[in-house]
């Protein structure tokens, strides 16, 4: 099982991104996906963006989060 958490990308520049996940600042990759611009939301995994998600899946996310801790 892995486990992927959601963020919104601030900036990217050659294939690299910051992206805030939860407020926290994190540098991740952006390679296997075509197409990100700021602002879209991706779901990582292992500082790799795995998937580009809604907004709407980000804050399911992040509530389901909350609940478990």
């Amino acid at each position: 099982m892995c486990v992927g958490l959601p963020g919104r990308i601030v900036t990217m520049k050659d294939g690299m991104a910051v992206i805030d996940a939860s407020g926290a600042k994190r540098e991740i990759s952006t390679e296997l996906i075509e197409n990100l611009e700021p602002g879209d939301y991706v779901m990582v995994h292992a500082g790799i963006a795995i998937a580009k998600i809604q907004e709407e899946d980000d804050e399911e996310t992040e509530e389901l989060l909350e609940e478990l801790l």
